[in-house]
């Protein structure tokens, strides 16, 4: 039986990786979309994601979520320290790794009457089984639906994390993105009471696609695999550029590697059952805090330490064989 899942987004590259590998899966039952603001703000990350799910065909809804974090960003003046790098410059250009707008053709499907965290408690309280929430952007949309009813915990089978990182991080020396982005958002869901996955930034450089998987991705003459490899083409000229791999030309894809695991739980190595905190302050901003005493506070997550790259590129190959074709 399919797992059914909901996907939260902040749909950019990855993300847009991520929903295909999601729609085309035949052991995922991708119940709904929800957007929230991260790698763009909440209109382009809505769009973007409209986008890809018109590009597939896919009967999926999506839903618009929250456009700030819990706390950063609406009281600047408090939190001074809480400001993002500035853009990547490579030979006197900006260069993103997420473009605004994903390069195909906008939506003319529309989103959902309500918003996310609305459709997450409406959903998970009629929900006869529980569901799997595969967060891969900031978690600002499950934690307001905790905090709007703490009851619905009980309908969730696991929460995969996109996030984190203990020996790699890439928004500051201590944080990565997602994580660093609603911090608060963060704490509130790890220690929510359910079984929690944290798919950080060690698992995902290390399962890395290269520019080879990306021709054989090419080579399928399909429309998902035409996409992703021009997605991740562009990851990889950034990471080049910004952050290199231990693999030469070769990029993370991380939110993808969330839906891997639910096809192929080998895809994540050296996963541990930890205590992890996530830090609020200075230096600290946005961390994941994990507990490695070998008599720690209580377990609250699953932290992959590592990822197998060539079973990653293996799944995502089997799943984009399985769109249509492009048109000649």
């Amino acid at each position: 039986m399919a797992r059914k899942i909901i996907l939260d987004v902040d749909t950019g590259s990855d993300d847009a990786v991520a929903i295909m590998a999601a729609v085309l899966s035949k052991d995922i039952q991708l119940e709904a979309l929800c957007s929230v603001a991260g790698n763009k703000d909440i209109d382009k990350t809505t769009e973007n994601t409209l986008r890809v799910v018109q590009l597939l065909g896919a009967d999926v809804p999506v839903y618009r979520g929250c456009r700030t974090p819990l706390v950063k960003f609406l009281c600047p003046d408090r939190l001074p320290v809480r400001k993002s790098k500035g853009p990547l410059v490579v030979d006197g250009k900006e260069v993103q790794m997420h473009s605004d707008f994903l390069d195909v053709p906008p939506a003319t499907i529309k989103e959902q009457p309500i918003s996310a965290p609305e459709f997450y408690v409406q959903y998970l309280r009629a929900a006869p089984q529980p569901v799997t929430i595969v967060a891969v952007g900031p978690l600002t949309n499950v934690a307001m639906a905790l905090l709007l009813d703490g009851t619905i915990v009980d309908k969730i089978e696991e929460i995969v994390i996109m996030g984190g990182g203990y020996n790699i991080t890439n928004t500051s020396p201590t944080a990565e993105f997602n994580i660093w982005y609603d911090p608060e958002a963060a704490q509130h869901v790890i220690h929510c009471g359910a079984k929690v996955t944290l798919v950080p930034l060690d698992a995902t450089h290390a399962a890395c696609i290269t520019l080879d998987d990306c021709k054989r991705f090419r080579a399928l003459g399909t429309v998902a695999g035409d996409f992703a490899a021009a997605l991740c083409e562009q990851r990889i000229m950034v990471h080049s550029n910004s952050q290199p791999l231990a693999v030469p030309d070769a990029a993370a894809v991380h939110d993808a590697l969330c839906i891997a695991y639910l096809i192929d739980p080998q895809v994540l190595r050296d996963v541990r059952h930890v205590h992890c905190d996530i830090g609020f302050r200075d230096f600290c901003e946005g961390q994941t805090i994990l507990d490695m005493r070998y008599y720690t506070e209580p377990v609250n997550c699953y932290f992959a330490f590592d990822g197998d790259r060539q079973k990653f590129a293996s799944v995502l190959l089997d799943l984009f064989a399985r769109s249509e074709k492009t048109k000649s």
